[in-house]
């Protein structure tokens, strides 16, 4: 269980961070966004992140919009699982934790 746990955890962390430099990119490179070479990657990688936050959210929301919403949602995911891994760890004792 605490290795489904610590993989869970990895995989969100590695979303999270993907979606935190396409905005960060976003933000930088402006309008010429979509011919930068490191921002093409990183969409690559955070698109699974942003399909899915596209089939969840209601129609209204813009495309422009899904990136930031699919960080919310991997930030709230990111957040249950160290909380079940807390809940986790303290069922078992700390030190099988280890």
């Amino acid at each position: 269980m605490l290795l489904f746990l610590n993989i869970a955890q990895l995989v969100l962390y590695i979303g999270a961070l993907g979606l935190a430099g396409q905005g960060l990119l976003y933000v930088l490179t402006g309008q010429g966004r979509h011919s930068n070479l490191f921002y093409q990657l990183i969409e690559m990688v955070n698109k699974p992140w942003t399909l899915m936050a596209r089939f969840i959210s209601p129609k209204q929301i813009l495309d422009r919009q899904i990136p930031f919403v699919a960080f919310c949602i991997v930030g709230v995911l990111y957040i249950a699982v160290t909380l079940a891994k807390i809940e986790h760890c303290i069922t078992i004792g700390i030190e099988a934790c280890q």
